[in-house]
């Protein structure tokens, strides 16, 4: 069967580079091994598709070249999705930090991507495998699957990254980029909670569920958001964050009170509240099931105030506005939000996602070695390069 264009990925950057592309009166096939588009999508938000944010910037994607993402960004913004949502009546807000979810379900993204190939006559098949990619000598390519064979002018490559295998990701992406001699810089899962050494892990593990807002250090990066202790280490939106710029055998620095001057707090209660315990001063502060175990991690006994000296009291504010934490691991690409790495994009066109090297050949969304912050970041990644390969396949 010959087409024009063929896109191998139901995913975010896929539908939106088929939506486009047929949307130029392209014949437009695509092939996913699942039993549905949007698997990414639905579940992502806890179900409501943090979809895109308010605050895009090309500073806020992590790429081995910095202005690589810069075109498709520009290209494709924020506003012009946002704009597609409205147009579809589909209602949203804002959560924190620009990041904007369906008010209702993340399906009705899917529904809308879906709704903009049909309208142009985009042809599905999925629970496809594809057996094998060949260029031939006229240019096209011949993609032969486990259905039929077919042959296209443009393929756009939207199998994404390695992270979330049970959704089933895969490595197919980087196998294509070697097949056509494209170097792939390595992979690692990011966006991801931490594991810890078991003498953190276990006396944490007694008071996981605990959440606080912290602000996180690793590398010269620092984020303010909430930090979630869980059974097996740390999560939440601050861990999440940093975890994309720390590398394995650093220690992250965690100020516990990142909204306010502890020194000063401590200064005062010395002197307002001299009798108070040390406990029950930090319990004002934090929940108190993690004041007692934080007290026995940093050895600090429970005494008054009053007893701690000069020597303790310094210590005490450096313990809490400069934890320091050596997380054993992460957990890997089981639960990543993201891959970080992926094809190396010296070897793609910024303007319109084409492989350099290889005419007609694309690589969109995750594929790519571009990883944007959590917060809708990486969904507009999604759409900017989708729409470039599509307006340009």
């Amino acid at each position: 069967m010959k087409v024009d264009v063929i896109v191998i990925g139901a995913g975010a950057a896929g539908l939106m580079a088929a939506a486009k592309a047929a949307e130029r009166g392209r014949t437009t096939v695509v092939l996913d091994h699942a039993k549905q588009p949007g698997k990414k999508i639905l579940i992502s938000g806890g179900g409501r598709s943090n979809f895109t944010n308010y605050y895009i910037e090309p500073e806020k994607y992590l790429c081995k070249n910095p202005h690589f993402c810069k075109s498709a960004l520009s290209q494709y913004t924020q506003w012009d999705f946002i704009a597609l949502v409205e147009k579809y009546k589909i209602a949203y807000h804002e959560k924190s930090l620009g990041q904007l979810f369906c008010d209702d379900s993340a399906k009705e993204i899917v529904a809308m991507l879906v709704a903009e190939c049909n309208k142009n006559s985009v042809s599905f098949s999925f629970q496809t495998d594809i057996q094998k990619i060949e260029k031939l000598e006229d240019g096209c390519f011949l993609v032969k699957t486990n259905k039929i064979d077919y042959q296209c002018k443009s393929l756009v490559i939207a199998t994404g990254g390695l992270s979330m295998p049970k959704l089933g990701a895969t490595s197919f992406a980087y196998k294509v980029a070697e097949q056509f001699s494209l170097d792939v810089l390595p992979t690692r899962a990011g966006l991801v909670p931490f594991t810890l050494q078991p003498e953190l892990k276990e006396p944490l593990a007694e008071v996981s569920g605990v959440s606080m807002p912290v602000s996180i250090t690793a590398n010269d990066m620092t984020f303010f958001e909430d930090m979630l202790i869980t059974h097996r280490g740390l999560s939440g939106p601050a861990v999440l964050q940093i975890s994309s710029y720390w590398d394995v055998g650093d220690s992250v620095s965690i100020n516990l009170y990142p909204n306010g001057d502890f020194a000063s707090l401590l200064k005062e209660a010395i002197t307002a509240q001299p009798n108070v315990s040390l406990k029950n001063f930090l319990s004002t502060i934090f929940a108190k099931r993690f004041t007692e175990k934080f007290i026995e991690l940093i050895d600090f006994e429970n005494v008054p105030l009053k007893q701690l000296d000069h020597r303790k009291q310094a210590l005490l504010i450096e313990n809490i506005n400069h934890w320091q934490v050596k997380p054993a691991g992460t957990e890997g690409y089981r639960t990543a939000e993201v891959t970080i790495g992926g094809l190396d994009t010296d070897q793609v066109s910024s303007k319109t996602m084409e492989v350099k090297s290889v005419s007609g050949l694309y690589f969109i969304g995750e594929a790519l070695d571009v990883t944007g912050w959590l917060g809708g970041y990486n969904f507009q990644w999604a759409w900017s390069s989708g729409f470039v390969a599509g307006k340009n396949s």
